[in-house]
């Protein structure tokens, strides 16, 4: 047993449900790195991982000797990243790019232990119907787009844009679970005994 205690380094909801699903105690301590500090010219996956990292070092670094999962999530359409939006007008740009194409969301994901830091990548791609303005409109107007990176969450009001997945729903979500546990079983940072997920850190 290594003693060691579990920090998701998010204060997104999405991320603290699906982490819930192990079914063992975490603390969520959400990162303050700014997401606009990236500097660099890579693809956009080197750009998520870089976001994904940074905000998982920054609270281990106030945690030294825990665990820490941080994530980072983007929407890509050809060249364009789509982070999230700045306000309601630019949320409406994001979701009339998206209409009708087939987009990639890719979330990185960063683990820190023992002073090591794991990274792996998601890229699920989703397609959108042709968007009415007015769908748009409604959407926006929840403001539930404008803490989501383009501009809609799938499991909320973008649920009524998308036409087909392809790939890791949750990743869209904005933490891929299933990849996530078998990291952590292969870390021996969890481990299945008697039928339940145990923390063996």
């Amino acid at each position: 047993m290594l003693n060691k205690k579990l920090i998701l380094a998010s204060g997104s909801p999405r991320r603290k449900e699906l982490l819930e699903l192990l079914g063992v105690p975490f603390t969520v301590v959400k990162s303050d790195y700014p997401e606009d500090e990236y500097i660099g010219n890579g693809s956009p996956v080197e750009y998520a991982q870089s976001l994904a990292s940074s905000k998982t070092v920054a609270v281990a670094e106030e945690h030294t000797g825990a665990v820490v999962i941080g994530a980072d999530t983007i929407v890509v359409l050809g060249v364009r990243i789509f982070s999230k939006p700045i306000d309601a007008v630019e949320a409406k740009q994001f979701l009339r790019a998206l209409s009708g194409q087939t987009h990639s969301v890719i979330t990185s994901v960063a683990i820190s232990v023992d002073g090591e830091l794991i990274t792996f990548s998601n890229d699920t791609k989703v397609t959108f119907y042709e968007l009415e303005d007015d769908l748009i409109d409604m959407s926006v107007a929840t403001g539930d787009p404008l803490d989501k990176a383009g501009a809609y969450g799938i499991q909320s009001s973008g649920a009524l844009f998308v036409e087909q997945i392809n790939g890791d729903y949750y990743s869209v979500m904005g933490l891929p679970i299933a990849t996530l546990t078998k990291k952590l079983l292969e870390l021996e940072i969890l481990s299945v005994v008697g039928g339940a997920v145990e923390n063996d850190s």
